[in-house]
């Protein structure tokens, strides 16, 4: 494989680590990743917000910590096209879908489903890619009330609990703090 192949792949491995922590950083409420997507003259728009992705990142955390009280931010199929004008350039698509969970004023579980795409560009500068530009379209989406009487078939208090912080178990993992088994009965 030759040298322009090899850094061609490179590249575009870089871009889908911006996109996936952008999704770590929405869902784990971490501003430091999600501004680390953005360039700092980025431009998002993102329907309800228009203007600067930094700004974006302080914006959309302070929404969601006050409308949600679960997000699971997914992206799915992405296409990502480099420039061949320009080595610093790329566009990309990339297909998401955004879950949220939250209570509204009478106390009621809703869920939001919203699936749209995320049209980007992409810059190379400082010796990394980021976000210069996205739009964010939207495609479908649904709410729906959830039954309080309806349950989850498996003991989910038996599962590491996700938070929206640093004590998510994703970061506590790499200073080496793992959940320690439990031993069994003999017998």
């Amino acid at each position: 494989m030759d040298e322009k192949t090899l850094q061609r792949l490179a590249d575009r491995d870089a871009i889908r680590d911006v996109l996936m922590r952008y999704s770590r950083g929405v869902d784990r409420h971490d501003v430091a990743a999600l501004k680390s997507c953005y360039h700092p003259d980025s431009y998002d728009d993102h329907g309800h917000f228009k203007g600067n992705g930094q700004e974006f990142a302080d914006y959309i955390l302070g929404s969601l910590a006050q409308r949600t009280h679960h997000t699971s931010h997914t992206v799915l199929n992405h296409v990502i096209e480099l420039d061949d004008k320009d080595p610093d350039r790329a566009h990309a698509e990339s297909y998401g879908v955004a879950y949220l969970r939250r209570t509204d004023a009478k106390a009621e579980e809703w869920l939001d489903i919203f699936a749209g795409r995320y049209v980007d560009v992409f810059t190379w500068r400082a010796g990394e890619w980021r976000i210069l530009s996205r739009t964010v379209v939207h495609d479908w989406s649904f709410s729906q009330r959830l039954d309080p009487g309806s349950s989850f078939p498996l003991q989910i208090s038996n599962f590491v609990q996700g938070q929206r912080n640093s004590s998510d178990f994703v970061y506590q993992s790499r200073q080496g703090k793992f959940p320690q088994p439990v031993a069994k009965k003999p017998g």
